[in-house]
């Protein structure tokens, strides 16, 4: 099977800072793959990379076997690859249906369209209840779930969820879990940093560690609980996935 993905010896740099440095791994269609490591590790701009938000400074990124190095956001959306952001970015004037919808009109050309969409989507992730609300009234919790509603409401082929969990409750991490761990079986393929680890190192089919930009360890989730290099510099013991 040909990779969805290929990173291939990425580097990103901001003048003497190497936040990127040598990062080379594929992502398989229908893949959960993790993607862990410490603060400051180079994760969220490995995600810019990505999804077109920074150009590397060296190395190549194909999507579908297609060389897309240095392409910009819109256009990587407009192939398949959908991204949330840490910190939530909404149109805090809108309502939360109407910030979906306009995801959704990258899909579907018509209001009536992108609105049938949007609500669906809004279901999917528990906010229905808050389609009318404005944006600027939901909690932190809410916000992260209307990240996840915006990118899923453009219909990727890969969505990139950067620390989606943050804010919520244990019961909402739980739902939250299920929810991402059932988007490969609908033919969606994550990328997932995240720190809440119990979540995705129970759910991720494989990880790959960065710390200080490079790259340090990539495998199951059980073999990176152990690997003395993970655990030095992320983990600070090992853990035990039951």
């Amino acid at each position: 099977m040909s990779a969805l993905l290929e990173v291939r010896n990425v580097s990103r740099s901001f003048r003497t800072t190497m936040a990127v440095n040598d990062v080379s791994f594929a992502v398989q269609p229908g893949e959960l793959l993790g993607l862990i490591g410490p603060n400051g590790a180079g994760k969220s701009t490995l995600f810019n990379l990505i999804a077109g938000v920074l150009p590397p400074s060296s190395g190549q990124i194909l999507f579908e076997g297609k060389p897309v190095t240095g392409w910009k956001a819109h256009d990587m959306a407009r192939i398949g690859v959908a991204r949330t952001f840490q910190i939530p970015k909404p149109y805090r004037q809108l309502s939360v249906i109407e910030n979906v919808m306009l995801s959704a009109f990258l899909r579907e050309k018509s209001i009536a369209g992108s609105r049938k969409l949007a609500e669906a989507t809004l279901a999917d992730v528990g906010l229905a209840d808050y389609a009318g609300s404005p944006a600027s009234a939901l909690t932190v919790g809410l916000l992260k779930r209307l990240e996840v509603a915006r990118a899923l409401a453009m219909r990727p082929k890969l969505v990139l969820f950067d620390e989606i969990m943050a804010g919520l409750t244990p019961t909402e991490v739980g739902a939250m879990t299920k929810f991402v761990a059932e988007l490969p079986v609908r033919g969606i393929t994550v990328i997932w940093v995240e720190h809440v680890l119990y979540a995705i190192m129970k759910t991720a089919t494989r990880m790959v560690v960065i710390n200080r930009g490079k790259q340090i360890a990539e495998g199951t989730p059980a073999v990176m609980a152990r690997d003395p290099a993970v655990v030095k510099a992320y983990l600070g013991e090992e853990m035990i996935l039951a």
